[in-house]
């Protein structure tokens, strides 16, 4: 197996993997806190690091279908939440190419 490189996310409020702690997300990208995921509460970020894509995968989600990857996280591949792809409603063409990380699944620091 080769070097695994991960990215480190500078500041307070950085969320990182439940199960191995590597950096996922820092506050400042978060977009919204009112999204639900498969463990309950999820937030919606612009941006995450040190995670890996799942095949394309479509889903009927409470806000519609939407084609969708599941996030794993890079080094010890839990699963984190997904990645919106596609949004078949135009009202919810903006969370487009944004992730979801279910709190269930993150530990915060800060």
């Amino acid at each position: 197996m080769g070097l695994l490189f991960v990215e480190r996310l500078e500041g307070d409020g950085v969320f990182r993997c439940r199960r191995c702690r590597v950096d996922a997300a820092s506050k400042d990208a978060i977009i919204s806190r009112d999204f639900y995921g498969h463990s309950g509460r999820a937030y919606l970020f612009e941006r995450v690091v040190n995670i890996s894509l799942g095949p394309n995968e479509d889903r009927l989600l409470v806000t519609g279908l939407h084609t969708v990857n599941d996030i794993y996280c890079s080094c010890c591949q839990q699963i984190l939440g997904w990645r919106y792809e596609k949004a078949y409603e135009q009202t919810q063409k903006y969370k487009e190419g944004k992730y979801i990380l279910e709190r269930a699944r993150m530990v915060k620091d800060g």
